[in-house]
C-alpha cells in the first residue's frame, strides 16, 4: 500500500482515495496527488512497489482480497468491468469488508470509454448510447447500485504512448484511410486532474465525457506526422540510419491523403468536423464539475 507521508500521522488503514488498478494513468495521477497532499493508496496484481495485492475475480465468494484493501473515501476503478453483475460484486464485496468501520458509503469512480456514444454526429454525455455495450451495462449497474460516477475517457496518451504510433496499427491501406473520421483523446496529466476534480466535487449517479475538447482529423495528422517523419529524417542527414521501408511508409501516406482529398472533393484539411462522423462534447465535465479546462490540448 502506498500512502503519502501524511497520511502515516493518522490511520493507515483508512485513506482519501484508493486505486483499484495501479497501471498507465497512476503514472500521472499519483505524483498529483502526492503534490496535493490527498492521502492514497493502491492495489495491482501482484502488490508489486508497495502496492496492495488485490486480483478481481467476480466469480469468487473469498472477501480476503477486499479485507486487505484500506478504508477510502473514493474508490477508483480503473480497470474495465464488463456486463452483468461485476459492478454489483464489486461494490458488495468491498461494502461488506469495511461496513464496520465506516459511518458513510464510499464514492466509487469508474475509468470508462467513449466507445459506447456511436451515433454519427455531435455527442455528449446526455447523449443516447449503446446500452447492449458490455460496459455501459457495467457502468449502469454501478451507477445503480451506489451512485457511483463514470467518467469516459477518450482515446488516453502520454508518456510512451503517443497518437502518432498509432497510425501504423489503425491504417493499413488507403481504404481504411478513407474510413478515419474524428479522433478524440486525453493526456494522461489531464485525465489524473479530473480524477481529482472527481474526488472532491463527487457527482452521484452520473457519467461525464472527458477529452481534452478538440476533435482531430485524421487524415490532418496523418499528412502532418508523415511530414514532420520526413523533415526529420532529412535533417539528420544520414547521422541516424533511418530504414528506408520507414521513409517509403511516410511517403506512401502524405501521397494517400493527398489522393483521397482529390476523390473526395476536401479543398483543404482539416475536414469541416461535420463531415467526420462522431464528435465528442466535453465540455460540460471541465466546467461543471472540474472549474479548470485541459491542460494538455492541440496534438502535434
Amino acid at each position: 500500500m502506498q500512502i503519502t507521508e501524511s497520511s502515516r500521522e493518522h490511520d493507515r488503514n483508512h485513506v482519501e482515495l484508493l486505486i483499484l488498478g495501479a497501471g498507465w494513468t497512476s503514472t500521472f495521477l499519483i505524483p498529483l496527488l502526492e503534490r496535493e497532499g490527498i492521502e492514497y493508496a493502491a492495489s495491482t496484481t501482484d502488490g508489486r512497489n508497495g502496492t496492495v495485492r488485490f486480483r478481481f475475480d467476480p466469480k469468487s465468494s473469498d472477501p480476503a482480497p477486499f479485507q486487505a484493501l484500506p478504508r477510502a473515501k473514493t474508490v477508483l476503478i480503473t480497470f474495465p468491468l464488463t456486463g452483468e453483475g461485476q459492478a454489483a460484486y464489486l461494490v458488495r464485496m468491498y461494502e461488506s469488508t469495511h461496513q464496520a468501520f465506516e459511518r458513510r458509503k464510499p464514492h466509487f469512480v469508474q475509468l470508462g470509454a467513449t466507445s459506447i456514444w456511436t451515433a454519427p454526429s455531435w455527442q455528449d454525455e446526455s447523449s443516447s448510447y449503446e446500452r447492449s455495450d458490455p460496459r455501459a451495462i457495467a457502468e449502469d449497474e454501478l451507477m445503480a447500485c451506489s451512485q457511483g460516477s463514470v467518467l469516459n475517457l477518450a482515446g488516453l496518451y502520454g508518456g510512451s504512448r503517443q497518437p502518432r504510433d498509432w497510425v501504423d496499427r489503425v491504417v493499413k491501406s488507403k481504404a481504411g484511410l478513407k474510413g478515419k473520421g474524428a479522433l478524440h483523446v486525453v493526456h494522461g496529466e489531464d485525465v489524473a486532474r479530473a480524477i481529482v476534480a472527481l474526488h472532491r466535487n463527487f457527482t452521484p449517479g452520473k457519467r461525464w465525457i472527458v477529452t481534452d475538447m478538440h476533435v482531430y482529423d485524421w487524415w490532418d495528422l496523418t499528412q502532418d506526422w508523415a511530414n514532420q517523419a520526413l523533415q526529420s529524417a532529412e535533417s539528420e542527414g544520414g547521422q541516424v540510419d533511418v530504414p528506408t521501408t520507414k521513409i517509403e511508409r511516410q511517403k506512401e501516406l502524405l501521397a494517400w491523403v493527398g489522393e483521397l482529398m482529390a476523390e473526395e472533393g476536401v479543398r483543404a484539411l482539416p475536414r469541416d468536423t461535420s463531415s467526420l462522423g462522431r464528435a465528442l462534447d466535453g465540455r460540460a465535465f471541465w466546467q461543471k464539475v472540474a472549474g479548470i479546462w485541459p491542460t494538455q490540448g492541440r496534438l502535434r
